[in-house]
């Protein structure tokens, strides 16, 4: 609702191109915070299906609206900046600052490798929920790093706004994350 509300208003207050450079922190974010949704989109669609945990379902029904929409917003500015979906740079190269090392590795922190997610995909019940935590944890946390760098470098309100509020949710995630496989232990 509010969410909602607020990216309607970021999507509709989005500049239309002064400032942001294709290559700089404002573009890349959007670019690469999209493909890391993405992988929290599948990894909540995968435990959904493998759980009857109304907690562990009500978490992945969260995960997968509120980061495709962002998703969606993101893909938006880039449309509106008169910028290409992907970049000319590898992953991460945007970064900059005390977040550089990420930008170095062209590896976006979090994510999960092909192997995790095929452990995700054969596993079931509880299992499935360990995985799933102890991959979204490590993927969030990925996710708040992403954010932080955007907040120290982007140019425009917009993306710092929405970095912001990656940032704040999704450190409150990890921690019902945390208590949550705890229960699980």
């Amino acid at each position: 609702m509010v969410l909602g509300a607020l990216a309607s208003f970021l999507v509709l207050r989005a500049t239309d191109g002064p400032g942001v450079l294709d290559t700089g922190a404002d573009a890349g974010f959007a670019r690469d915070m999209q493909t890391h949704h993405r992988q929290a989109v599948e990894m909540a669609f995968l435990v959904r299906d493998r759980t009857d945990d109304e907690e562990v379902r009500r978490l992945a029904f969260d995960i997968i609206t509120s980061q495709q929409q962002q998703a969606g917003q993101m893909y938006g500015w880039l449309v509106q900046w008169g910028l290409p979906q992907t970049g000319p740079r590898a992953p991460m190269a945007w970064v900059g600052g005390e977040h550089a090392a990420h930008g170095a590795t062209g590896a976006m922190p979090g994510m999960a490798t092909d192997a995790q997610l095929d452990d995700l995909r054969a596993a079931r019940g509880v299992e499935a929920e360990r995985v799933f935590l102890r991959l979204m944890i490590a993927h969030h946390v990925g996710g708040v790093e992403m954010a932080d760098a955007a907040l120290a470098d982007a140019r425009t309100d917009e993306v710092r706004v929405l970095a912001g509020a990656i940032a704040t949710a999704q450190t409150s995630e990890i921690e019902l994350m945390e208590s949550m496989l705890d229960a699980r232990a």
